[in-house]
């Protein structure tokens, strides 16, 4: 079968490799579609040692296989499965960018009268799910979301259907702002503004957000929406700040003030059984599924572009070397295979 790998830094390649067969209480999905995940990718693509959030500075070696997010379809059972059957359609857990994937017999279900195109990104979903959810964002509360990639962009419609108001959606770019204000946010900012916390401050009382998404992962951005804080108030680090943030006064700018900084990654969650706050990775991909059927959130509108993975080459040289230009939502489709 095929597969995407990064086999130096800065270089994918569509290469053949051995095709798995299930094992016990597996199942072998066929991708239909699977999801670039732009920031994890990235990282890993051009060798970056702080790819992993329970380790520090691994070495850097290649190659590197690459995804994590995806659907597809049951073509073929283990021993012992009796929770899936053959021709279901499935959420690819933590596969990986191939023609197959072996998934549990635990895999999340999609709905029949759902596309694969509306659930592409649920696995990137649950990442700002899992924000919203350990934020404990509470009806009526206003909520900022800074930085409109991907996970930003699922941030703010997550919010709005938590009932946060109003939503407010900061970016330096304007189409991205602008793509914001059609998916639910109601209010949108450019941090190069001068007077961008001062605006902050005016559309929410006076007192700063009590709920902030940070989705850049930039150190500065990081500060400056701690300052858009309200006190008390809580930040979800949803995107990864993979070094370390100098100048950074937590004392007066976060234990004076009484705020809380989250950890919001998808490693950093219940594992066996839900609890209030923080769902397992598959009650989560259930409920956001749920969220698409009932026409809360849209991940369909987030589809940027469709390759096929025989253009993986050219759509990774553009990530590696021109991120700021990479378009939001990329999906390989598997079906295009020559």
């Amino acid at each position: 079968m095929k597969q995407i790998v990064f086999t130096k830094p800065n270089t994918a390649e569509l290469l053949e490799v051995h095709e798995e067969q299930p094992g016990e209480k597996q199942v072998l999905v066929r991708t239909e579609y699977t999801a670039v995940s732009a920031g994890t990718e990235r990282a890993n693509l051009v060798g970056d040692k702080n790819v992993s959030v329970l380790q520090k500075d691994l070495p850097t070696h290649f190659p590197r296989e690459c995804g994590y997010c995806g659907v597809g379809t049951v073509v073929a059972l283990g021993n012992g499965v009796t929770k899936l059957n053959v021709g279901d359609r499935v959420i690819i857990c933590f596969g990986k960018h191939k023609e197959y994937n072996i998934m549990p017999e635990t895999a999340v279900k999609v709905d029949k009268e759902l596309d694969a195109l509306d659930v592409v990104f649920t696995v990137i979903t649950a990442f700002p799910m899992l924000a919203v959810r350990r934020t404990r964002l509470e009806i009526g509360e206003p909520a900022l979301v800074v930085g409109l990639g991907i996970l930003g962009l699922l941030g703010v419609q997550l919010c709005k259907a938590a009932g946060a108001c109003p939503v407010i959606a900061a970016d330096f770019d304007e189409s991205r702002r602008n793509l914001a204000k059609s998916l639910g946010a109601d209010y949108i900012l450019d941090p190069a503004q001068p007077d961008y916390l001062k605006k902050v401050k005016s559309l929410t009382g006076g007192k700063g957000a009590p709920v902030v998404l940070e989705v850049t992962g930039n150190g500065e951005a990081l500060k400056c929406s701690v300052e858009c804080t309200a006190d008390m108030g809580r930040v979800a680090l949803l995107g990864c700040t993979r070094a370390p943030v100098d100048g950074f006064d937590f004392y007066h700018d976060v234990h004076g003030r009484g705020i809380s900084l989250i950890g919001a990654n998808n490693v950093a969650r219940a594992k066996y059984e839900s609890y209030p706050g923080c769902r397992t990775m598959n009650d989560d991909c259930s409920d956001i599924i749920k969220l698409v059927k009932f026409n809360r959130i849209n991940q369909r509108a987030l589809i940027g572009k469709i390759c096929s993975p025989e253009e993986a080459p050219k759509v990774y040289t553009l990530l590696a070397n021109n991120p700021k230009n990479f378009p939001i939502g990329v999906v390989f489709d598997w079906s295009k295979l020559n």
